[in-house]
């Protein structure tokens, strides 16, 4: 007789859980990222030209880290945090010289020496199953002080099976409001195809 029960038989490898950086380093060391546009999207980069200076700035689940070399290419301090060896390994190579602070760390427990005045979100939230979505917005908040910017693209429709996870405007409402203010909710024009139809830029403001 096993010795396993039920519920242990049925945990799946790391490479296939989303929530594991073996599951990101596999598809990176493949070649197969669907999700990585390979060029900075417009939308923040209209955004980023429109502020006054510089900010703070992090970025979890860089990936290839193209917005992360946007941002140094202007001279803005920003880090870049990925969980995936793999990831980080192509946001290397993209960076090149750029200066940018490239770590490999988990979000949730990453404790970062100075505040950010911006978060940025791309491709990051979507990633997440929805068991960690609340972790997500707990931490969201606990990094920006008061006045700082989450700015970034979600992926809105009802798609309860990924990654890409989408999450209804409601159940970002929940994660985000009590802690945080919308500026700016405006469709996407140019979405790469996974998430083609069901993007919005927002920009939430730190209570």
């Amino acid at each position: 007789m096993s010795d396993q029960s039920p519920s242990s038989t049925q945990i799946k490898p790391p490479e296939q859980r989303p929530e594991h950086p073996d599951f990101w380093s596999k598809r990176f060391a493949e070649g197969v990222t669907p999700w990585d546009a390979g060029k900075v999207p417009e939308a923040f980069a209209a955004f980023i030209a429109a502020q006054p200076a510089p900010f703070n700035t992090l970025i979890p689940g860089c990936g290839s880290a193209w917005e992360a070399r946007h941002l140094a290419e202007r001279g803005w301090p920003v880090t870049a945090l990925d969980f995936a060896p793999a990831a980080v390994a192509t946001a290397r190579a993209v960076l090149g010289d750029a200066k940018v602070d490239l770590v490999c760390a988990d979000f949730f427990t990453f404790n970062p020496a100075t505040p950010y005045a911006l978060i940025y979100e791309r491709a990051f939230l979507c990633a997440l199953p929805r068991k960690l979505w609340a972790d997500w917005g707990r931490r969201i908040a606990e990094l920006l002080p008061s006045g700082a910017r989450l700015a970034g693209y979600f992926f809105v429709c009802d798609k309860p099976k990924g990654p890409p996870f989408g999450i209804l405007p409601e159940q970002l409402d929940e994660l985000l409001a009590p802690n945080f203010v919308r500026l700016e909710d405006i469709a996407v024009g140019d979405s790469i195809p996974v998430f083609a139809g069901h993007e919005r830029w927002q920009v939430w403001q730190r209570r």
